[in-house]
């Protein structure tokens, strides 16, 4: 006995060289053996409350993160607390942002590099926060450059740190499907992202397939038809806005033709697209001279500045619509008669909407370049990459111009079967963004059961983030 004794001493001070200060590295391989199976509802019952800290750099992410927090303030027996990222829909539910979201809301792979010493500073800012918040969940929303960056270096800090690390949850897995090599780079989020919140079909299946814990929550954009408080079935999710009530409310003419303009959310984006869509206007309303267009303003105010500098200038009177209001959105769909967008979610808000739209895309020559060179994929817009079908128009990179656009945009408006094709494609589409109410069998109380269709993607989420089991 003595002798396994010192043989085991000597391999002990051999290995973990305890007298060079490694026995740092054995503690923490002791604590995931010998630590206990607790759910995260477990860690927030002993501290008599939940620590989330949610980060999220885009107007999308906001809505999904106050979503995500409604719902965790609603599932949760014990009282939640939030810090960390967001815009002003997370503020609304108790987020005391860091700094603005605006600040790390930048898109494209070549339009980053101007940015990126600001980027590397509001990192460090939002890593410190978190340290100090000692939250028991890190949740990320999309914004997958720099929510990787975050998990991935809070994890090599919380290592070093003698408390409790957080469970890390990235919500919107990135769009491995798009590219090639994808698929294998999914195996390196293993080290840092606990368990991913997939809201796309088949990407469940995939990412457990890789080595990640992952569940389908469903496409957050169906939360739009329960926010709204619309009694339709969960087989025939859609949105039907007052057309009557918007026409009216603007004054616009009986006869008058409406197209929608979403020229999309971030900065550089809506300064490259949004003079795109004004030059096919103007050359629209040669053969439609009662055109009245609709400018869907993002809730970013980087976006709402330009968007009004710029229509201040333009010479063709335009409605602006406020991204935060869902009901006045829905409304100015119903109204009008075909979108011209920008590649987005918005793409899927239409399909709710049943109306008919035209997807544009445009960047930095070299980001498009690398896009030809690194997507597998045939089409930008979801609606087709789900039903893999050129359903909607897409008029994409040199492709990408007013006379191009005119000419689909007017198709789109004449040509009642193409218009017919989106709309019965459109149900098929919000069909397969439902995730099975299922993932919410953990719910004990009975006042926390819901009725069909608000089993939504939020409280699928949160619902998967308070049982998440910890080792």
């Amino acid at each position: 006995m003595n002798q396994n004794a010192e043989i085991f001493g000597m391999w002990f001070r051999t290995t973990w060289n305890v007298g060079g200060g490694n026995i740092v590295g054995f503690s923490r391989l002791m604590r995931r053996y010998t630590s206990v199976r607790r759910s995260v509802l477990d860690m927030a019952a002993k501290d008599g409350e939940l620590r989330v800290f949610v980060v999220s750099g885009e107007v999308s992410g906001d809505t999904i993160g106050s979503r995500l927090m409604s719902s965790l303030k609603k599932l949760s027996p014990v009282p939640v607390r939030f810090s960390g990222v967001g815009g002003t829909m997370m503020s609304s539910q108790g987020l005391k942002s860091v700094f603005r979201m605006e600040d790390i809301a930048v898109m494209g792979l070549l339009e980053l590099l101007p940015h990126l010493n600001k980027l590397r500073v509001k990192l460090q800012e939002t890593i410190e926060a978190a340290l100090l918040f000692q939250p028991h969940v890190v949740v990320t929303v999309d914004s997958k450059g720099f929510s990787f960056r975050l998990l991935k270096q809070l994890r090599a800090r919380y290592s070093q740190k003698s408390f409790e690390i957080p469970v890390h949850f990235h919500y919107v897995a990135p769009s491995f499907w798009a590219w090639k090599g994808g698929e294998a780079r999914l195996r390196g989020l293993a080290g840092f992202v606990d368990h991913l919140l997939c809201i796309l079909p088949n990407e469940e299946e995939v990412c457990r397939s890789n080595g990640l814990v992952a569940t389908f929550v469903g496409h957050p954009i169906l939360e739009d038809v329960c926010e709204l408080n619309l009694d339709t079935s969960p087989h025939e999710w859609k949105i039907e806005g007052n057309s009557e009530i918007f026409r009216r409310n603007h004054a616009i003419p009986t006869g008058a033709t409406i197209i929608s303009l979403l020229p999309g959310s971030r900065l550089q984006e809506v300064t490259r697209m949004l003079s795109l869509f004004a030059n096919t206007i103007e050359l629209l309303q040669v053969s439609l001279p009662e055109l009245v267009p609709l400018i869907h303003v993002a809730s970013n105010q980087h976006v709402k500045d330009f968007v009004t500098g710029f229509t201040n200038k333009w010479h063709v009177p335009a409605i602006l619509i406020p991204g935060g209001s869902l009901q006045q959105k829905y409304d100015a769909f119903s109204a009008s008669s075909v979108a011209l967008c920008a590649s987005g979610t918005v793409a899927l808000e239409l399909q709710l909407a049943r109306l008919p739209c035209v997807v544009a895309y445009r960047a930095h020559f070299l980001t498009e370049w690398i896009i030809r060179y690194k997507a597998k994929i045939s089409y930008i817009s979801l609606p087709n990459i789900l039903l893999d079908s050129a359903i909607i128009p897409e008029a994409l990179f040199h492709a990408c111009t007013p006379a191009m656009l005119v000419s689909l945009t007017s198709k789109m408006i004449h040509d009642t079967g193409l218009r017919e094709k989106q709309i019965v494609a459109a149900e098929k589409v919000t069909r397969l963004l439902c995730a099975s109410p299922i993932n919410l069998h953990n719910l004990e109380e009975p006042h926390q059961r819901l009725s069909l269709p608000c089993y939504t993607p939020s409280m699928i989420a949160a619902s998967t983030i308070l049982y998440h089991v910890k080792s």
